[in-house]
């Protein structure tokens, strides 16, 4: 071996291990989700988180490895499948409602966890404040007391002989109890009666708006949760059946036959997440990363919903509306 050829060697030998740092450093990240929605109903919300992720840099397949769990709309699952997760070797957690969110908390004090559409994360005992939270968990709240107002104004307007309003949540859902406090506390304003039906499943779904059928004056309003988002498509027909005017506080319920409905772009919410996410797996602390509330909303309506029902949409709101469907 002549000298030049022996040195390039060396030199090759000498930057092996440099390279293969390198290698290892360039390792694909590992994160879980725990989703509350079954595959097919929460793949469209979390293909939103994953472009955000995707504008951030990071890639599935490629830098970044998920770790999914679905929980399918039913609660008594998430403390299962928060606990597998927990065992497994990831570098943070994301969830998507309040007792997901919750059922990490519980699962782990060591992994981050960010959440998503966790309405009250301080009353829920997830963050001790919204400017410094608790030690593992931060995220995006979908804060919405101040709309819960909104929702009832709209409702009477559009329907203006109603007088009592059935309100739908998941009474599991510690999230939504300031907003139920709210719409209470607001409905009197509005010349309504606010009556709260909780439920569970989709056999409650279906068992409280039939019992509203061909009752005058009644209508409904129902809080975004895993059980509500997950029948969403039940909940728009079974309204429609039964002529109620119905008000959501997300366009997918809308685009899914239902009325109308005001309240954050959950898809824009969920890509707000990916920010936490980029930011933990740069070396930020979640501690050190204020909870972030929503600062815009949005109007839509169905107009086609309207005529089956038999109720009128002013112009003066239909140019308000951010989605109109025709």
């Amino acid at each position: 071996m002549d000298r030049r050829a022996f040195i390039t060697l060396l030199g090759g030998v000498a930057t092996w291990p440099i390279t293969a740092r390198a290698q290892q450093a360039k390792k694909a990240s590992r994160i879980g989700f725990l989703s509350s929605f079954s595959a097919d109903v929460g793949n469209e919300l979390i293909g939103c988180f994953r472009k955000g992720l995707e504008q951030l840099g990071w890639v599935e397949g490629q830098n970044i490895d998920i770790e999914y769990r679905w929980a399918g709309g039913r609660p008594a699952q998430y403390a299962a499948l928060a606990a597998e997760l927990a065992l497994l070797d990831l570098d943070l957690i994301a969830c998507n409602s309040t007792p997901s969110t919750q059922a990490l908390q519980r699962a782990t004090k060591k992994i981050p966890i960010v959440f998503m559409s966790v309405s009250d994360p301080v009353a829920s005992d997830i963050v001790t404040s919204l400017a410094h939270p608790t030690a593992n968990i931060t995220g995006v709240s979908n804060f919405l007391p101040a709309t819960t107002g909104k929702l009832l104004e709209l409702l009477k307007t559009v329907a203006p002989n109603t007088s009592r309003v059935l309100v739908l949540r998941d009474p599991a859902n510690a999230g939504k109890t300031l907003e139920v406090k709210e719409l209470q506390t607001s409905g009197p304003v509005f010349g309504l009666t606010i009556q709260i039906v909780e439920v569970r499943n989709a056999g409650e779904v279906e068992r409280a708006i039939s019992s509203a059928e061909e009752k005058n004056g009644i209508g409904l309003i129902i809080l975004t949760d895993p059980v509500t988002l997950s029948t969403r498509a039940l909940i728009a027909e079974l309204a429609m059946k039964s002529r109620l005017p119905t008000i959501f506080q997300a366009k997918e319920y809308v685009e899914a036959g239902g009325l109308m409905s005001y309240g954050l772009n959950f898809c824009g919410h969920f890509r707000r997440a990916a920010t936490y996410v980029d930011k933990i797996l740069k070396g930020a602390r979640p501690a050190d990363l204020p909870v972030e509330l929503p600062t815009t909303f949005e109007l839509a309506v169905n107009l086609k919903t309207a005529k089956a029902i038999g109720v009128t949409v002013p112009p003066a709101m239909l140019s308000l509306a951010d989605k109109v469907i025709e």
